[in-house]
């Protein structure tokens, strides 16, 4: 599904946008890492990010909102209390005490696990999920098909950062994405 990009002349995009830090050849040479610790140096642009989320979201029904291990736990919680919503952590494997429930998914070069605790969410619950970036797609279809598993309706994928080039957003099935910055 296309994705869905707020009001570019919407002067807190630009905020957004100015504020994240693009480093070039890290991790590896080729990247071009987008450094969102920037946007939470600037108390401003981090409280415009959450504030067009929130702004979103409010009215949606939404009672879970699922973070991606690690980023979408900074941009998860806020939104989840602002809308009157659970925060459910979507983590890497054997990071959560207790029972879980995982999914496999694939990397550029070999495979991953996403989990999170079983009883987390009820099927029929609506779930927004959250992350930082989304580059190939593959943590956040990861995260709808295991949201999926246990009856939660994904509503919506959010993102703060785009990477239209790499195609992410075609891994999300019918699932709609919104992105702040492409």
């Amino acid at each position: 599904m296309a994705a869905q990009i707020v009001d570019s002349t919407d002067d807190r995009i630009s905020r957004i946008s100015s504020s994240i830090r693009v480093i070039p050849d890290f991790p590896k040479p080729g990247i071009m890492f987008q450094d969102i610790t920037t946007l939470l140096l600037d108390p401003m642009a981090f409280k415009d990010t959450i504030d067009l989320f929130v702004e979103r979201y409010k009215d949606k029904n939404i009672n879970v909102v699922a973070g991606i291990e690690a980023r979408g736990f900074i941009f998860g919680p806020p939104i989840a209390l602002a809308i009157g919503a659970k925060f459910v952590p979507m983590r890497k494997p054997k990071k959560l005490p207790g029972e879980v429930i995982s999914e496999e998914y694939s990397l550029e070069y070999g495979t991953d696990t996403m989990e999170m605790h079983v009883g987390a969410v009820q099927a029929g619950e609506r779930a927004l999920v959250v992350d930082d970036l989304i580059a190939t797609g593959g943590t956040l279809s990861a995260a709808i098909r295991l949201l999926g598993r246990v009856g939660v309706d994904v509503v919506e994928c959010a993102c703060v950062i785009e990477l239209p080039e790499l195609k992410g957003r075609s891994r999300l099935g019918d699932k709609p994405l919104f992105v702040l910055v492409s």
